[in-house]
């Protein structure tokens, strides 16, 4: 199959929706806690945490269009700078997915999803207690996509994991904390680790057949 800008142009919304949304390959599976200025927590899941580097320590992610209302995540970053970021594995997936519902602000995703939320370290917004991987994030700044989406930039304040998890190289094994990716918008996938190959440098280069 070939298809070109018109092609795609001139296809099924849906079906162009979940093509272009899954063409990427997998993508990483997060939960996104925040709270707002008077206290109500809001959690909603996420596939487009990225590094930006590790001096300073940031991670980014990127938000829809908030033309028309703002989303609870967004506004409460707004107001307060805090939010979490929470690896979800195997054993609530379909809690997290449903956190995509649209819930009124007065309910929360936490106590809708059966996803118990806990506070650490006197960190500001609420992270998930089942999550084995979690890190406390504050705002550094927002950027302005062409396509009016909105690139959120981090820092990242604390990070919560297991002390199984890591290697003495500071490496995260995701295989043993049971990490999940997604494709599109609903399709899960198990992280399993295949391989590790040392940093490359121009004359250490094997010979490939």
């Amino acid at each position: 199959m070939i298809l070109d800008k018109q092609d795609l142009e001139a296809s099924d919304r849906k079906w162009r929706l979940n093509l272009i949304n899954s063409i990427s390959g997998i993508k990483p599976a997060n939960l996104i806690g925040t709270k707002s200025k008077d206290n109500k927590s809001n959690l909603g899941i996420f596939s487009s945490v990225v590094h930006l580097g590790s001096s300073p320590a940031q991670l980014g992610f990127v938000m829809r269009p908030q033309t028309e209302k703002l989303s609870d995540t967004y506004k409460n970053i707004q107001e307060t700078t805090y939010y979490t970021i929470n690896h979800i594995e195997h054993s609530f997936i379909k809690n997290a997915h449903y956190t995509s519902a649209k819930l009124s602000k007065e309910q929360s995703e936490f106590d809708a999803m059966n996803l118990q939320e806990e506070f650490n370290n006197n960190f500001f917004a609420p992270f998930v207690k089942r999550s084995l991987v979690k890190i406390g994030m504050k705002l550094v700044e927002e950027i302005l996509l062409p396509n009016q989406c909105i690139f959120i930039v981090g820092s990242i304040e604390l990070i919560i994991l297991p002390n199984h998890s890591i290697n003495d190289l500071g490496q995260l094994d995701l295989d043993k904390l049971k990490g999940i990716g997604i494709s599109g918008l609903n399709s899960y996938y198990k992280l399993k680790k295949i391989g590790s190959f040392p940093y490359v440098r121009e004359n250490e280069l094997p010979e490939f057949k």
